[in-house]
């Protein structure tokens, strides 16, 4: 069953969307149970698992597993399919993906990977979406323009490689920047600048005998964060969070994915509910080594200093 709880609770949730006629409305969740092969007890299962997230309200009777969407539940859908829908999105995505596949096939001993198998593992999931060919070929020309992979053969049209090995710079972006290749580009340039304003003097940039102001811009990946906000709250319900820890949890990662998918993502904001999230995760109530290495994530993700 626990399969089944990471393979169908997001499918459970958009499903129940779509059948609502109105947004809260209730739904029996037969034909969902019958059409996967679930019988009442593990729909059950499943339906706990998915309130538990805070996605759905759980109305199941003895005889009868039912449920309606939250107010949170309806608008993680409808920001999930946003995402879903917007092309840069979905391509810093799959580079990164298919960049970090490519280093798992080298590290297992595979040289020259076949770059249409990627669509086979869970990794080519976007969003619950299966990336198309087109999409892996269009991020393999991108990384391969890069340096980051080296490769041989189309295969599809003139759009993407047949196969395909990483290359040096390939594994420094995986192994040094979690394959964002953004962060991977920046990594030269330390985003520090001078607060001039009206000087009308002369401008000492290396001189020790003066007090300069300076701010460092550390980017965050928006791409990054929307999927790191997911596994925040996909961890929830096996964190053992104390009562009320777990749904502020929730909400904070509800709000960082929601900023970090905004057109103008406010940094200060996803900063400010990240620090709440680690606080939560470093809290003497919360334990193991899942909370743990979810703290020192969102160090890195969000761009949080210590």
């Amino acid at each position: 069953m626990a399969t089944d709880l990471r393979t169908l609770h997001e499918p459970l949730v958009e499903w129940v969307y779509d059948q609502a006629d109105t947004p809260l409305e209730e739904v029996v969740l037969t034909p969902f149970a019958e059409e996967n092969g679930l019988d009442l007890y593990s729909a059950l299962q499943l339906l706990r698992y998915s309130h538990g997230t805070g996605l759905l309200e759980d109305h199941s009777t003895m005889g009868e597993a039912s449920a309606s969407l939250t107010p949170f539940g309806s608008e993680w859908v409808e920001q999930r399919r946003r995402r879903r829908a917007d092309p840069a999105i979905r391509a810093a995505y799959t580079r990164s993906s298919l960049l970090t596949w490519l280093w798992g096939r080298k590290h297992e001993g595979v040289g020259m990977a076949v770059v249409s198998n990627f669509l086979e593992d869970p990794r080519s999931l976007f969003e619950g979406e299966r990336l198309t060919q087109n999409d892996t070929g269009r991020a393999a020309a991108h990384l391969q323009a890069k340096g980051l992979i080296k490769g041989a053969g189309n295969s599809w049209g003139s759009n993407g490689l047949l196969r395909a090995d990483i290359t040096a710079e390939g594994e420094d972006c995986v192994e040094n920047y979690d394959g964002d290749l953004a962060a991977y580009e920046r990594r030269n340039n330390n985003g520090t600048t001078f607060n001039i304003g009206s000087n009308t003097g002369n401008i000492a940039a290396n001189s020790r005998q003066v007090t300069q102001n300076a701010t460092t811009n550390q980017g965050i990946n928006p791409a990054e964060v929307v999927l790191f906000a997911r596994s925040l709250r996909q961890a929830a319900p096996i964190l053992g969070l104390p009562e009320g820890d777990d749904e502020e949890f929730v909400d904070y990662a509800t709000r960082i994915e929601n900023e970090a998918a905004a057109e103008t993502p406010d940094r200060s904001r996803i900063q400010r509910w990240g620090s709440a999230i680690v606080g939560i995760l470093n809290s003497p109530a919360v334990s193991g080594a899942l909370a743990q290495t979810l703290a020192t994530q969102a160090q890195a993700v969000l761009s949080l200093t210590s």
